[in-house]
């Protein structure tokens, strides 16, 4: 088992987006597990994408969250 880091966000996005860093670390294309990768966030007001990329394959997962 690895080491989480202890860095935690502010905001219920940050947390969001630490939770995507600490549980979903396989790459679903090709299968790679990045222990060490995280995910970031850009915003464009109405919506927020969760992004990282598979540093094995080059594949780009998303996670959006549509904004009301």
């Amino acid at each position: 088992m690895s080491t989480r880091r202890t860095r935690r966000g502010t905001t219920a996005l940050d947390r969001l987006r630490d939770h995507y860093t600490d549980a979903d670390r396989e790459c679903s294309k090709c299968g790679f597990v990045d222990e060490d990768g995280e995910w970031s966030a850009k915003t464009t007001g109405n919506r927020i994408d969760y992004r990282r990329v598979c540093p094995s394959c080059g594949a780009i997962e998303v996670r959006t969250l549509k904004l009301k």
